[in-house]
């Protein structure tokens, strides 16, 4: 049973967000993929965050481009942790994608993380430390990243 959800807005997104999937799978967590647009199909995005919890997800990495709307309109249906991806798809460079998912309002959090790549890794890897107070695979998993990335090879 998948514990992240990776959701993004359009199918020209799974190339930005393939190091969140990478970095996921190398700490041993189960994960899904779904493709939904919160613009262009508002009720299935509402659908898919109502049904989320109940399919065994903890916590959704939600990943954007332009407006970047899919982030807040999943956190308007749930409370699980939602961690926004801003991607670089629009003239702006993702700035303005960044700005939409970082200007959440009071009492609505949505995590930001960088926009692209670095974002779409780190993301994973706060995945991790959130399903790590709880799962202590997950938690062993990434905490032996962090050792290696400092040089200790535990």
């Amino acid at each position: 049973m998948p514990l992240v959800a990776v959701v993004m807005g359009s199918k020209s997104d799974a190339e930005a967000m393939q190091p969140a999937l990478d970095i996921l799978k190398e700490l041993g967590i189960d994960y899904e993929v779904s493709v939904i647009s919160a613009h262009r199909r508002p009720e299935k995005a509402r659908q898919y965050g109502l049904a989320a919890r109940s399919k065994g997800i903890e916590v959704i990495i939600a990943a954007a481009g332009g407006a970047a709307h899919l982030p807040g309109v999943l956190v308007s249906w749930i409370t699980l942790p939602v961690i926004g991806v801003p991607l670089a798809t629009s003239e702006l460079k993702g700035i303005d994608a960044l700005y939409s998912i970082v200007q959440m309002p009071a009492g609505i959090p949505v995590a930001s993380m960088a926009i692209g790549a670095t974002g779409a890794k780190n993301a994973a890897y706060l995945a991790a430390e959130i399903l790590g107070l709880k799962y202590d695979k997950i938690r062993e998993a990434y905490e032996k990243y962090r050792g290696e990335l400092q040089g200790d090879k535990k």
